[in-house]
């Protein structure tokens, strides 16, 4: 039967590339749409074509429901199996399910399913006892060839980061180094600008000019980049004229506007928000709140009945009121992620809708355009920098920090990310080698046993297989010998000499400065080729924190360039008779002492 709807350009495009990757691999998949470039159209489309059964998963009621509704406007009919929706239907050929329901009833489905998709996959996680992880492990033991394929707005967690390995266009998320990631590649992707720009989405109109702002930049984060609530509670506890004083102005700016969605950061602060929001306009919505009560206001809120709905993390997706024109962030997010997701609840169309006015009162300094990193940020100046990788010549995203001409003066990347065709094109049993994720580091760690070099994070060498000796353990036992000397290294200088007579020469020594004014140096004879390799290794390979790469062969050069050169986090140095001598260098330090100057 022919489809009712006419899919958009880019919505073929992505069933395209799932029927080409499938017919070539059974490797799970990711389609990344923006919310509001109708992910549930893609879902039906795929259906359709089904030959065999298939199982489509998602985690609220709500995204069952919608799936549904769009495979049963094709004029097929499909089972819905959701315990919310009272229904518990699974001998269709093709199942719209809850995942909760579907973990809580593995014994009936023990039919044999083609394919597995999954709406929203970003909440999967790569833990084996998930719901997911044990539904498709189910799975697959009726058919080892289970294809699985995830759709979502937003390809990453912040305690995960990025939820598939390999991007089809030639890059890898993350480093070998990770822990596996529950889809393996991302076959197709839209930016959100893309559909923006192309009258696809409405257009956010962010400003910036808020009456009042809160500042969470003192509180501690966790490893998720979120804040605990007792810290934040307390913080807004002390600001409640702030919190009335940006709510007047909500009020104020919604005269002209037909539907209100506040974020708040915590059930205590949205609470407070809709004390000072018109009772008769409001409804306050949040984990707690009745699934019954909870869709009743939904509902009037849809309907326009209500004006202002209030909420705590919990319509971030598979929510759909496309009458929303003005969102307002009262709560922090280290998360683009995240972001795009609030915004996202407003810039679906809708008749008569001009823009989507977007508020953030909490200070996050999020580009909503901006590519996800992959990590949360280092500190609060960072922004997604472009770095070329020395190796390959691919162009990474990384955290950096740049200067008033734009040129990236510092970056926190450790790896590239891209991703180089093997040299050999056909793998055992004629199958076609996989591309190999680019080796060079900007940051590493060096074996001592074999001189590979590794993560910063690693414990065993990834060549020879050996332990790396923790920088910690290196510190500690440094810092319990009475002739040992261990400096927080704020700076290095350098000079060249002869030492024949004093003058410049081809000798260079690097003086240490620790932040207390303690003082280490040493020198390399650039005449003696193993104290160059030694220095090359050591500086020349980190060079512009390892983007410009250089072999020096005379000290001269060094001092060229020597503002581009790195300094070591720690040095420690061993007492010899009447000096000190250098004799470890810690760069790129990721342990639990303190650095220099971070007080």
């Amino acid at each position: 039967m022919n489809a009712p709807f006419k899919l958009r350009p880019y919505q073929q495009e992505a069933v395209d590339a799932t029927l080409r990757h499938f017919r070539q691999s059974d490797e799970s998949a990711v389609i990344v749409l923006p919310t509001g470039a109708g992910k549930s159209l893609v879902i039906a489309e795929l259906a359709r074509l089904a030959r065999r059964k298939i199982l489509v998963l998602t985690h609220v009621k709500e995204l069952v429901e919608q799936n549904h509704a769009k495979y049963q406007s094709y004029g097929l009919t499909g089972g819905v199996f959701s315990a919310g929706l009272k229904r518990k239907e699974n001998r269709h050929q093709v199942t719209f399910a809850s995942v909760q329901s579907v973990a809580a009833n593995l014994d009936q489905f023990r039919d044999e399913y083609s394919l597995v998709i999954i709406d929203e996959c970003h909440r999967v996680s790569g833990d084996d006892s998930s719901q997911y992880q044990r539904i498709i492990e189910l799975l697959r033991q009726q058919n080892d060839a289970l294809k699985v394929l995830g759709l979502t707005a937003t390809p990453y967690r912040l305690a995960m980061g990025w939820i598939y390995r390999y991007h089809y266009r030639g890059f890898v998320r993350g480093s070998s180094d990770e822990q596996d990631k529950p889809f393996q590649h991302c076959i197709y992707e839209l930016p959100l600008s893309y559909m923006i720009s192309r009258g696809y989405l409405t257009k956010p109109d962010l400003v910036n000019a808020a009456v009042a702002q809160y500042d969470f930049s003192a509180l501690a984060q966790d490893r998720f980049g979120e804040y605990a609530e007792k810290d934040v509670n307390q913080l807004l506890g002390k600001h409640k004229r702030v919190t009335r004083a940006i709510i007047e102005q909500v009020m104020e700016l919604a005269v002209e506007r037909q539907g209100v969605m506040i974020f708040a950061a915590t059930v205590e602060h949205a609470r407070e928000i809709t004390g000072y929001l018109p009772e008769p306009q409001t409804a306050l919505v949040t984990g707690a709140t009745d699934l019954k009560d909870r869709d009743l206001l939904i509902q009037r809120f849809k309907q326009r009945q209500l004006k202002y709905l209030v909420n705590v993390s919990v319509l971030t997706t598979g929510f759909d009121a496309p009458h929303v024109d003005f969102i307002a962030i009262l709560r922090p997010t280290q998360s683009v992620s995240l972001y795009q997701q609030i915004v996202g609840r407003g810039l679906r169309l809708d008749e008569g809708k001009q823009d989507c006015l977007v508020m953030d009162y909490a200070g996050n300094s999020v580009n909503l355009h901006h590519p996800e990193v992959g990590e949360a940020k280092p500190n609060p100046d960072s922004e997604p920098v472009q770095v070329f990788c020395p190796g390959c010549g691919f162009a990474n995203i990384f955290w950096g920090i740049t200067d008033s001409d734009g040129r990236v003066t510092e970056h926190y990347g450790r790896r590239c990310q891209g991703l180089l065709e093997p040299a050999d094109e056909d793998g055992p049993a004629g199958q076609t080698g996989r591309p190999e994720q680019c080796d060079y580091r900007f940051r590493f760690k060096e074996c001592p046993h074999c001189g590979g070099e590794n993560d910063i994070a690693a414990r065993n060498c990834q060549q020879c297989r050996k332990a790396i000796i923790d920088p910690d353990d290196q510190l500690r036992d440094a810092l319990r010998l009475k002739d040992a000397m261990v400096i927080r290294c704020a700076g290095i200088t350098l000079g060249t000499f002869d030492r024949s007579n004093g003058r410049s020469g081809n000798k260079l020594k690097i003086t240490y400065h620790g932040e207390d004014g303690e003082e280490l140096s040493e020198s390399f004879d650039f005449s003696k080729p193993t104290q160059r390799i030694v220095f090359n290794k050591l500086f020349g390979r980190r060079l512009a924190n390892g983007q410009a790469p250089n072999e020096f062969s005379r000290a001269e050069e060094v001092l060229e360039i020597q503002a581009l050169l790195p300094a070591p986090d720690f040095v420690i140095a061993r007492k010899q008779k009447h000096y000190w001598q250098v004799q470890e260098r810690i760069f790129d330090y990721q342990g639990h002492y303190r650095k220099a100057n971070e007080v």
